[in-house]
């Protein structure tokens, strides 16, 4: 049960991620659009922020890929999945904190971080019921 489950989530992880791919290329007009929508205000213009958000998204496009790629033979790459979920933990509290500190919108803070925590223990708890090879 917990080596199919672990699997499965996995996938659903990558695939999720990877729909990070979309903003990569997406038009800057579409990122301001969506900006303006979640009550952000203005995204500003200029390189370094076009760099950061295509760069971020391609970042968890990669991240998503990774997590689909160690699903088709998790026995062999267990000991990476439980690095991963346990460092995934400490990102999530990081990320909460860092959405509090920069004031991003408060259901943001709320999905960001203590999302990746709770999808990090779950794959912890399950890689922890699997026997490595």
């Amino acid at each position: 049960m917990g080596e199919k489950a672990l699997i499965w989530l996995l996938r659903i992880s990558g695939v999720i991620l990877l729909t990070a791919l979309v903003p990569a290329v997406m038009p800057f007009g579409w990122m301001q659009a969506i900006h303006h929508k979640i009550g952000m205000g203005e995204l500003p213009t200029g390189p370094i922020v076009g760099y950061l958000t295509r760069s971020l998204s391609l970042m968890y496009a990669i991240h998503g890929a990774y997590l689909i790629f160690i699903s088709l033979d998790i026995r062999r790459y267990l000991p990476f999945v439980k690095f991963l979920a346990t460092v995934s933990i400490f990102f999530g509290v990081s990320m909460t904190v860092l959405d509090y500190a920069v004031k991003m919108p408060l259901g943001w803070t709320l999905c960001e971080g203590p999302m990746v925590i709770v999808l990090s223990i779950v794959l912890l708890w399950l890689a922890f019921k699997c026997r490595e090879r």
